[in-house]
Order: structure tokens, then sequence, then C-alpha cells
């Protein structure tokens, strides 16, 4: 997919309904953004050292089972153009939902003029990442924040075929409301979907105007085969 042709792809889709889906229930998938060769190609690059700056085996930090990948800048072209196009698409709900949470950071329109505010800060090492799983691997629940300068928003691309490629290794999210029980949502994707996610809050409305909940997301258990995913952080790490 060249550059015209994912801005193309990311023109067509209903914005409005997905912001509606992400203002409702903090997720929104969009579906075979993706082709099959495109995943096939994304998850072959795990193998390729010198592209990641480091290797994570979750089994030593308590993380979960399974291991990922921290791409080193420069991107590959794909991951970057995926990056670079999605972020000014969600430019316009991030800003709306600080308002309602009365946080007072707003986004600028282009993406290397966010990433130049991570860098002042600091935060200077890139996050997007190659996540791979195999049987009985999980991921605990989590938010990926990395520093004070944080998008509300991330994107998940599952790069496998459930069913053939692996089974199990649902994608999960966690709401942890204020004096309420927590509320989980189980996502099933197909190979090519793109899931939109909050990062660690949300704007809810409630009897007297908005408060904010607090999300986390994880894997569950896998059953059998491997399971690739290309996660897409917009914020950088300290």
């Amino acid at each position: 997919m060249s550059a015209s042709s994912l801005e193309q792809r990311l023109a067509c889709l209903d914005w409005a309904s997905i912001e509606q889906q992400l203002d409702q229930d903090g997720s929104a998938v969009i579906d075979n953004l993706l082709s099959a060769d495109q995943c096939h190609e994304l998850s072959g690059l795990y193998p390729h050292s010198e592209l990641f700056r480091s290797r994570v085996v979750m089994a030593r930090h308590g993380f979960g089972r399974g291991e990922y990948q921290y791409f080193a800048y420069p991107l590959p072209q794909r991951v970057a153009e995926l990056r670079g196009q999605l972020y000014p698409r969600l430019v316009p709900l991030a800003n709306r939902w600080n308002q309602l949470m009365n946080i007072p950071v707003q986004y600028p329109p282009r993406h290397e003029d966010f990433l130049q505010r991570c860098h002042a800060a600091g935060q200077q090492r890139p996050t997007p990442l190659l996540l791979q799983y195999g049987p009985q691997d999980y991921n605990c629940l989590h938010q990926d924040v990395y520093g004070d300068n944080v998008f509300p928003l991330q994107v998940a691309i599952l790069l496998s075929q459930p069913g053939s490629d692996f089974s199990g290794g649902e994608f999960v999210i966690t709401e942890q409301r204020p004096r309420m029980q927590s509320r989980p949502q189980v996502i099933g994707l197909k190979q090519g979907d793109a899931l939109i996610f909050a990062v660690h809050h949300r704007p809810v409305p409630g009897v007297r105007g908005h408060y904010r909940v607090t999300l986390r997301h994880g894997v569950s258990r896998l059953h059998s085969g491997r399971r690739h995913t290309l996660g897409v952080i917009f914020h950088d790490a300290q």
C-alpha cells in the first residue's frame, strides 16, 4: 500500500461513525485496513533485529507471556505512513476529549509537530512495535503511556488470521468506572483489521457533565498457533 492508497482508504471511511463508536465504547474497528499480503510483510519483519531498538520478553517483567519489539528510527515506510496518516484523523476527537475532561492539552494537526513536543520533553524513543505470541502466551492488562506527553488514542492492527494462524488470543479492554465495577470488552478482529482505542482514559457523560473513566487493554491466552500484531502509538517514550 502506497502512501496515496492509504490516504485514499482512510478518506473513504465514515469518520463520524468511528468517532461515535469511540465516544460510546472507547474503541472502534476499521475493517480490512491492510491486506493479507501487507500483514505478512509486516509480521515478516519480526526476525530482522536491525529494524528494532529493543526486545521485551514479557515474562521477565511480569507483563504476561510472549514478546514484542520496538521499532527504531527511521521507521519502516509502511509503519511511518500508518502513524503519520492516522494521527490527523484522530486529533479532533483527542482535542474534544481533553476539553470534556478539563485537561488543558491540545494536539497540533500534524504528527511531526506533536513529535517535536515529545522530543523537546525528552521523549525521543519511537514506540511503534510488533508483538508476537505463541501457545499459552497472553498480555496482562496495561496502558501504553511512556511519559508526560500522551496522545489519548492508539491503534492495534492484527497481522495474523484467527482460526488458521492461531486460536484464542482475543483483544480485551477493561473500563474502570468510579464507584462501579469494571466493564470488560472482548473484541473480535480479523486479519488486517485495525482497532482504535483509548490509551488510558476517556470522557463519559454523567448527570453533572462528563467524568473520566480509566481503561486498560491486553490479550487473552492463546490456545494454539502464533499471533502477530502491529501497535501504532503516537507519542514517543522517555
